[in-house]
């Protein structure tokens, strides 16, 4: 029989476009003020991808730079996975579009659509495949264009969103890499956070537009309460199996979703918030692209030191979640 192979993240890359849309703007935009979208979700800014400029751009600038930090060339790998629920179009797959931005070879690449899950589902994906033997280097990539679904008249979802992009490399490791892997999904939730319309279900009309049912629909309060619960629920079940403690965690990285929700998950977890990274304050909720971007500036800072354990841990619309334990 085979033995599995130890895999770890060995490149990181991360894309965000220029444009920054602060508070103070949203305030000329819609009803709202500075103070109740800091209090109520911890943000203060985020960015906005331009008009000309799509998931694929964004997700093949993030890989690149991963690329490099792993100091390997697009030749040299073998699978893509992209983690997006804003790809350029229904079809092709936005993996195959980065794969051509890259010049890369003719390898498999596809997408998977998890929401905010997506780069937690994207690296046990890629783990599977290169334990296994089947590949020795992944291309895991996170990214979303969340302007694009975002309905700029309403108040109680658009301070929440925002664009950006975040790349891991994968391949074989000596010691630590990934150590334990956690996903569930809960379909009878999946209303809670939806786009309605342009699918096989609600096909594009022009009522459709005019119902503006082609934008991010979402029963926030509901999500709260399911968020904090499955996050905890799915960082305990990736860290039973291996005995590990909160004290044994070096770093937390959850999905930046709000920051109320993350202080709750912290607080069920007795977990310090000095464990817990936070940048959504930067960024707000990219989505997918959300855990990949803070594992990339974690790691650029010094958060992040050879021999830690961390953890990433994400929920989304599905509902999904997941949780990793990856050693540094």
């Amino acid at each position: 029989m085979c033995e599995t192979k130890k895999v770890g993240i060995i490149g990181l890359g991360a894309y965000l476009p220029e444009k920054v849309l602060t508070n103070a703007e949203l305030e000329r935009m819609v009803d709202t003020t500075d103070e109740w979208i800091t209090t109520r979700t911890g943000i203060k800014e985020r960015r906005i991808a331009r008009k000309d400029e799509a998931t694929s751009d964004m997700a093949a600038e993030a890989a690149r730079r991963a690329l490099s930090d792993a100091k390997l060339k697009p030749e040299d790998i073998d699978l893509i996975i992209v983690a997006t629920i804003t790809p350029d179009m229904f079809f092709p797959a936005t993996a195959c579009l980065v794969q051509e931005k890259l010049g890369a070879r003719q390898v498999p690449a596809f997408d998977i659509s998890v929401a905010c899950s997506g780069f937690i589902y994207g690296l046990a994906i890629a783990n599977q495949f290169i334990s296994s033997g089947a590949y020795k280097h992944a291309l895991v990539v996170a990214a979303e264009k969340l302007s694009s679904v975002t309905d700029w008249s309403d108040r109680s979802t658009c301070v929440l969103f925002g664009d950006g992009a975040g790349a891991a490399v994968l391949g074989p490791v000596e010691r630590g890499g990934i150590l334990s892997v956690h996903l569930g999904a809960n379909g009878k939730a999946g209303d809670l956070i939806k786009l309605p319309a342009g699918g096989s279900r609600i096909p594009a009309t022009k009522k459709t537009i005019e119902d503006r049912l082609h934008f991010i629909k979402m029963n926030g309060a509901e999500l709260f309460k399911h968020a904090v619960r499955v996050m905890a629920d799915a960082a305990l079940n990736a860290t039973r199996p291996l005995n590990l403690k909160a004290e044994d965690i070096s770093l937390v990285i959850p999905h930046q979703a709000n920051i109320r929700i993350l202080e709750a998950v912290a607080k069920r977890m007795g977990l310090s918030k000095e464990k817990i990274y936070l940048n959504i304050e930067k960024y707000g909720n990219m989505s997918a692209a959300s855990s990949a971007v803070a594992l990339v500036e974690a790691v650029k800072e010094g958060r992040i030191k050879k021999g830690d354990k961390i953890l990433l841990d994400a929920f989304g619309g599905g509902l999904t979640w997941g949780a990793i334990v990856i050693e540094w």
